[in-house]
């Protein structure tokens, strides 16, 4: 257990680094430096608690979740895992909660869960979400080959088709409660449609389907384009400012765009009134295009990773007419140029 004066100096240097990390964002509006230093900061400050408790060389401490990307907002939780052997018994259990009582009291807002290997495989088979945030981890400190024998236990156990079915559902369910719709006059920037959660999802069915990380990895493996890759990063960026700029402004984690906060939120972007348009109002002309691209390309990168993830699927065409064919219970064309040879068509499609 660490002392008044201890625990007083590590809160000292956590509250310092988020200072400078504040003020670092508001010179340069760099989100990604923003989102990788906090989680450096918080990196730093676990390995030096957790090398102070000096548990046993076959422990392994674990960051999942958004923490595991290594994307920490200003006021997001830090989701962890305590990773045990399987011949662990309960004599460290008082110093686990030592540990997390310390974390608590230096002013870092953990969610943590304690598991050893196996119980790691059993929980992600009877939850999508455990799955995907143990899908995204980082070792901080403990034992390598611990972490190791984790990372091929999480990949042997994925099931591509499955996991891709479960998140499409999760997104649905999500979707309507969120009234099935990107333009609602209060989003919320990380859960609505078209916000930061739909950029995730893609990324975790890629991930799943072994096509890649990031935009970068899924225009190499011609899932996108190089034009579309960017489009999308440029799309993840504006929401990351919009996410980190409302945790700032709320003082605490809030994802949603309320009344209360879109004028501020328009000042923070530099955003100006017209002569027919309060700033707030062109900042949320700005989310709502943001949104809507990321519904669409979230649509369709969905739709090419299920043709991948299900090839079995690719079923000869079904002729309609000279123009269209079914494929995959999809509206398809028979010809890539008939657009420009009969603009005609396009009325056609919808009849």
């Amino acid at each position: 257990v660490l002392t008044s004066d201890q625990t007083n100096a590590l809160r000292q240097r956590l509250k310092e680094g988020q200072v400078a990390l504040r003020e670092r964002y508001e010179r340069n509006a760099n989100a990604t430096a923003m989102l990788h230093g906090r989680s450096s900061l918080v990196d730093k400050l676990l390995c030096d608690i957790w090398n102070g408790f000096e548990f046993p060389p076959t422990f392994a401490l674990l960051a999942v979740g958004g923490y595991g990307r290594g994307e920490l907002y200003p006021a997001s939780d830090i989701d962890l895992l305590i990773l045990l052997p399987e011949s662990a018994g309960n004599e460290q259990d008082d110093k686990i909660t030592a540990l997390i009582g310390v974390l608590w009291d230096v002013g870092l807002e953990v969610g943590h869960s304690v598991r050893n290997l196996e119980e790691c495989r059993q929980a992600a088979a009877g939850d999508i979400t455990i799955q995907t945030n143990l899908l995204e981890s980082r070792l901080l400190a403990g034992s390598r080959r611990a972490f190791s024998d984790f990372g091929h236990m999480i990949q042997a156990s994925l099931d591509a088709p499955a996991f891709f079915k479960a998140k499409r559902l999760e997104q649905q369910e999500r979707h309507t409660r969120h009234d099935d719709t990107a333009f609602s006059l209060e989003p919320n920037g990380k859960e609505s449609p078209g916000g930061l959660r739909d950029l995730q999802m893609v990324l975790w069915v890629a991930q799943a389907a072994r096509q890649g990380r990031c935009w970068a990895d899924l225009a190499e493996n011609t899932l996108i384009t190089p034009e579309e890759a960017g489009q999308l990063a440029r799309c993840e960026r504006f929401l990351q400012h919009i996410r980190i700029r409302l945790h700032y402004l709320a003082g605490r984690r809030e994802d949603r765009l309320l009344f209360d906060h879109q004028e501020a939120l328009a000042t923070a972007f530099g955003l100006k009134p017209g002569a027919s348009r309060r700033a707030s109002e062109r900042l949320m002309q700005r989310y709502y295009q943001n949104a809507k691209r990321i519904t669409q390309l979230n649509t369709l990168l969905l739709q090419s990773l299920g043709e991948r993830i299900f090839p079995a699927h690719r079923a000869a065409p079904i002729y309609i007419d000279a123009h269209f064919q079914m494929q995959r219970e999809q509206l398809d064309v028979r010809d890539e140029n008939i657009f420009q040879q009969h603009p005609s068509a396009i009325l056609q499609a919808f009849l």
